[in-house]
């Protein structure tokens, strides 16, 4: 059960359908947070690295990541197998390539082959298009690649990512709940872990989301906000909470 942070510069945001982007506060902060909450793992997203053809701030990502007690996965603006060897010397488990992967696919084989399948991730942002058709896109969402999200999915699997993670733009901030039909699609393509994203609203929601093939789930607003009507705060199931409403029930 992953909390995933925007970087938007310096600070942390949320945004509405990849648009709209509200401040929560500092990253580091949040991260202090979390730790005295045991969250299982983190995944840190810069916006505008993705959007605006940035490079990552690595003295940024190195004093986040010295502040996180879990495990931690980073994306945005990773170009090269030298930023991926970067991120990965700032203290992050995983990588995340979005951009990057549907550009040059070759660099999630060269990525697997240096630090790993399991540390690289292909996230695939997906909305429908003027035709109604579900379509991956690339730089935070602008950029339609042409492809069905499952289709991608598989051409990254061939390539050597070690996971893929399934963010449905179009219920981003929504709290509408995760597309469980594409989930369910690509997760039946795929022979690697898939982690859902876009739309939780509860606890029920991620109980839906891995009875139809997530391998685990993320969300951004339900783990800042207090409630749909968005006043920050963050937080993060308890151990009862979870063995009560998300184990119980997805076993």
């Amino acid at each position: 059960m992953i909390p995933v942070l925007l970087l938007n510069k310096s600070g942390l945001y949320k945004t509405i359908q990849f648009s709209k982007p509200a401040y929560i506060g500092d990253p580091v902060n949040a991260l202090k947070i979390f730790n005295e909450k045991e969250v299982d793992e983190i995944l840190v997203l810069d916006i505008y690295a993705s959007r605006h053809q940035g490079i990552p701030d690595y003295s940024k990502l190195a004093e986040i990541a010295g502040e996180a007690f879990m495990p931690m996965g980073y994306g945005g603006g990773i170009r090269t197998v030298e930023d991926i060897k970067r991120t990965i010397f700032s203290g992050f488990e995983k990588v995340v390539l979005n951009t990057a992967a549907a550009l040059q696919p070759q660099l999630v084989r060269e990525g697997a082959a240096l630090v790993g399948a399991q540390s690289i991730v292909v996230c695939i942002d997906y909305k429908k298009n003027w035709l109604g058709r579900p379509r991956a896109f690339t730089s935070g969402g602008m950029q339609d690649i042409g492809k069905h999200p499952v289709d991608f999915a598989r051409e990254m699997e061939d390539h050597g990512a070690g996971e893929i993670i399934l963010q449905c733009i179009d219920r981003d901030g929504t709290f509408k709940g995760y597309d469980l039909e594409m989930i369910h699609q690509v997760s039946s393509a795929v022979n690697i872990p898939l982690v859902a994203c876009g739309g939780a609203a509860s606890i029920d929601d991620f109980v839906l989301a891995v009875q139809a093939g997530a391998s685990a789930i993320a969300a951004g607003s339900m783990f800042v906000y207090r409630s749909a009507m968005r006043g920050v705060l963050l937080n993060y199931p308890s151990s009862e909470e979870l063995t009560n409403k998300l184990y119980a029930k997805a076993h």
